[in-house]
């Protein structure tokens, strides 16, 4: 099988990366374009059967403690629309776009892998933003409005190269932190890539 481990950070899947022998690795750089852009251009000279993302992510989910680990099986962006008077409306709520246009699906990016018929791992919703925020009203109104349990800055570019490029994937993310927490000495980034690294190791081991 003709694997591709993707992450955003070198130090997030270092201890995969120490003992990797069997999948091609592409660190991608931070963010939604840097994703996109190295992702697309990987995918384009080579042919991979299975796509791995594989980082820490912030959680809005309270069912999710730091230093555990879940699979994403929808995405979406959580800040690319319009903001008026206050409030926010994504491209779907304002006509922009239409919530089915492939690679949408009622404004989702879903993956349907086979994985998720006998899933091992909580399997959460993920939001992907451009911008970390901090301010309480906006992310208890964020948290209603999509409903997601997880937040990352790359997910939702993952899933929709994937899915334009007609390629099998799977996004596994392990929580660091509670969404707007910004003081790092309570964040768990150490078990958290400690935990992520022991599963993707299991998922490579388990998919070969």
């Amino acid at each position: 099988m003709k694997l591709l481990v993707v992450a955003a950070t070198g130090f997030e899947i270092k201890p995969f990366i120490e003992n990797n022998t069997s999948a091609d690795v592409l660190i991608t750089g931070i963010g939604i374009p840097a994703t996109v852009f190295q992702l697309t251009k990987q995918l384009a000279q080579k042919e991979y059967d299975l796509v791995i993302q594989a980082g820490i992510a912030g959680t809005f989910n309270n069912a999710l403690v730091a230093g555990s680990v879940a699979m994403v099986n929808t995405d979406t962006f959580g800040d690319i629309g319009i903001v008026e008077k206050g409030k926010f409306s994504t491209l779907f709520e304002t006509g922009l776009a239409h919530e089915n246009d492939f690679p949408f699906s009622n404004g989702w990016l879903v993956n349907e892998h086979d994985y998720f018929r006998h899933p091992f791992l909580f399997i959460a919703k993920g939001l992907t933003v451009n911008k970390i925020i901090d301010d309480e009203i906006q992310i208890s109104r964020t948290r209603e409005k999509f409903g997601a349990d997880i937040e990352s800055m790359e997910g939702a570019a993952f899933h929709y190269v994937c899915l334009q490029q007609k390629v099998k994937f799977l996004q596994l993310r392990s929580i660091s932190n509670i969404v707007g927490e910004r003081d790092k000495t309570k964040w768990a980034i150490k078990d958290a890539i400690t935990n992520l690294n022991i599963e993707l190791k299991k998922l490579v081991k388990n998919i070969r």
